[in-house]
């Protein structure tokens, strides 16, 4: 098996990226750590792949530099950049083995024939593909094709390696599959990695930290535990996981806030993450996990719509005297059937902690 090799730091440091009056990128700032394995997270239209072509150094940004491993690379072209890549569909090329695939950046670097087929053996043997070193792409499933990208993008030994979408060709339980082998490829080689992908769960499951954008600004950048529980924006919120979004109006803060919401009840949730005086207008974010549901009690009153059983959960939507839809997604014990619809329930939020405020405004942004 392969030695691991010592992975680059990167800096991105205030990248802008201008196409007229149109700002793709706003004034990015990501420190990536030697080693580390970032996602690049955000919806259509965010960013993320001129970034990623930024670094990759097939655009070169408005303002701001990129440094790998303490060199500045503004101005350098991509194969002074030291940088793999591995694209959404692989392009691997049909003409060649799987080994004459690998070999190929080698031999574009001049490396000897010997030193070449020592890097090919130690790299088919990363990706665990050695039986089949003299097949075709065309004789390849889909992830095998994805593991030899992988192989000839690290075959060189770059600095940087970026994915681009590497799953979005495949199927739900293939990708499941390739991103622990990925993953496992990844810190067995040590290569600074940077994936970029509009797949929440992707980024959630694969990355060490996630930069999560919105319209060319950086949003949060945090291990996927803290994106996930701690959002910084009701954008953060609402793009990552599943939230219910209730208005309301700030009524005090000690230590946790106190909200009056307009459907006529108060609400206890953990402090505001920005500025939020008492008075102001906000927006409640609940995840439907930390929520319950009691027939009787405190809560939101409202009536089981119906309920969708997931395997070891049931999700259930309960429409509000407002006409607001609030999901709810309770633990299901094996047996368990969702409840009625037309149920007359209490929705109660677990923990303040796990409930987010936000401006707002910010509903609009």
């Amino acid at each position: 098996m392969t030695t691991p090799s010592t992975g680059q730091p990167l800096v991105i440091d205030a990248v802008t990226q201008r196409y007229g009056a149109f700002l793709a990128v706003d004034n990015v700032t990501l420190d990536i750590k030697a080693g580390e394995l970032i996602a690049l997270l955000g919806p259509s239209g965010c960013g993320k792949t001129t970034l990623l072509r930024i670094i990759a150094g097939f655009i070169i940004q408005s303002e701001g530099h990129v440094v790998i491993g303490g060199t500045l690379m503004d101005g350098l072209p991509p194969n002074r950049r030291e940088v793999g890549i591995v694209f959404q569909n692989y392009a691997l090329f049909p003409h060649m083995t799987i080994a004459d695939n690998i070999a190929y950046g080698l031999a574009a670097r001049g490396l000897g024939k010997t030193e070449q087929l020592a890097r090919v053996k130690e790299m088919l043997a990363l990706i665990q593909l050695t039986h089949i070193a003299d097949r075709y792409p065309r004789q390849l499933s889909g992830g095998q094709q994805q593991r030899v990208a992988l192989a000839r993008a690290l075959a060189v030994k770059p600095n940087i390696l970026l994915l681009d979408e590497p799953f979005a060709a495949l199927d739900k339980n293939l990708r499941l599959d390739m991103q622990i082998e990925i993953k496992r490829i990844q810190r067995l080689a040590g290569t600074t990695t940077i994936l970029v992908t509009h797949d929440q769960e992707e980024a959630l499951s694969m990355a060490d930290r996630v930069a999560v954008l919105n319209e060319g600004r950086l949003e949060q950048y945090a291990p996927p535990t803290e994106v996930y529980d701690q959002p910084r924006s009701l954008f953060v919120n609402t793009f990552v996981g599943t939230a219910n979004t209730l208005p309301g109006r700030l009524l005090a803060l000690n230590g946790e806030a106190t909200v009056a919401l307009d459907i006529g009840t108060e609400i206890k949730t953990r402090a505001p993450s920005v500025p939020i005086a008492p008075g102001d207008r906000v927006t409640v974010c609940m995840r439907p996990e930390h929520l319950r549901l009691a027939e009787s009690g405190e809560g939101l009153a409202g009536i089981v719509e119906m309920g969708l059983p997931l395997g070891p959960s049931i999700v259930h939507e309960v429409r509000t005297a407002d006409g607001r839809a609030l999901k709810v997604t309770e633990p299901r014990a094996a047996g368990a059937q969702p409840r009625a619809a037309g149920s007359a329930v209490r929705v109660q939020p677990m923990v303040a902690q796990a409930i987010s405020i936000f401006p707002a405004a910010a509903a609009a942004a």
